[in-house]
């Protein structure tokens, strides 16, 4: 398939979504926020991992995504836009049946940020920055910022990045726990390949069921979440993966899962 704002490939079992409108520092059109969604979806039929970034400036500076582009929303319905094309593909990151990765290679801003939040690791380079531009605008951290933020950094911080609107450096973002990790700019792309690797030859359905554990523990109560544990642990027992695990510890090698 061919993306009009996006750039899209699987190699190795590893499918990567690039945001490509360097000239505007891969801001959020209209078409990028369908393409999102719809690259997601196919990524996690083609894929066992998935990883996001942002296509670098012509100049070489590199940018992550810098959030809604404004200039394509200015005689639009927010509300609207939220609902039918932001919803979509935010969705389609945090439910991907598969381990997703953002990319951080520059300034993720506003809704930028946002979709980085709804990966499951986030890997940052250290001159990277996340930032919560709303309030300089008038509007409120919408595109899954209030679901996120409270959830990662705590209520305090939360409201502070949010009102202030100053930007958060990558090593302040894992010290809040915001992020996984950051790496100096060099070497962000290499230890990218390293975690994609060792997760595209992981059990898969474990890591969709572990993705389900972690995600409904946000709202579930403690009695919930064990009744949900002992399902989905008993599903993950009945899968290929699981015999493959058991068998090579037994034997004392590596296993080689095959996602299934």
């Amino acid at each position: 398939m061919q993306f009009e704002t996006l750039l899209y490939s699987v190699t190795d079992q590893v499918a990567t979504v690039t945001l490509n409108r360097p000239e505007a520092m891969n801001a959020l059109s209209r078409a990028m926020r369908l393409e999102l969604a719809q690259a997601m979806k196919l990524a996690a039929e083609q894929a066992r991992v998935v990883v996001l970034t942002g296509a670098a400036n012509p100049d070489g500076k590199q940018a992550f995504c810098a959030g809604q582009d404004l200039g394509d929303i200015r005689a639009q319905d927010l509300e609207l836009i939220l609902r039918e094309e932001y919803a979509p593909a935010l969705t389609a990151i945090a439910e991907a049946p598969v381990p997703t990765v953002a990319l951080v290679n520059g300034v993720a801003a506003g809704a930028g940020a946002h979709i980085a939040m709804c990966a499951d690791i986030v890997l940052a380079a250290e001159s990277a920055s996340f930032v919560e531009p709303f309030a300089r605008i008038g509007l409120v951290p919408a595109g899954a910022g209030s679901y996120w933020l409270p959830r990662l950094v705590g209520p305090a911080r939360a409201m502070g990045m949010c009102l202030l609107s100053e930007p958060v450096s990558a090593r302040q973002a894992v010290d809040w726990g915001l992020i996984w990790e950051a790496v100096p700019d060099h070497q962000l792309q290499a230890r990218a390949d390293v975690i994609t690797r060792r997760l595209a030859k992981g059990p898969t359905t474990a890591f969709a069921r572990t993705k389900q554990l972690l995600r409904a523990s946000l709202g579930n109560s403690w009695e919930e979440q064990l009744s949900l544990e002992a399902v989905l642990q008993g599903e993950a027992g009945q899968s290929y993966d699981y015999k493959e695990g058991v068998a090579a510890f037994l034997d004392k090698r590596k296993p080689e899962f095959e996602g299934r």
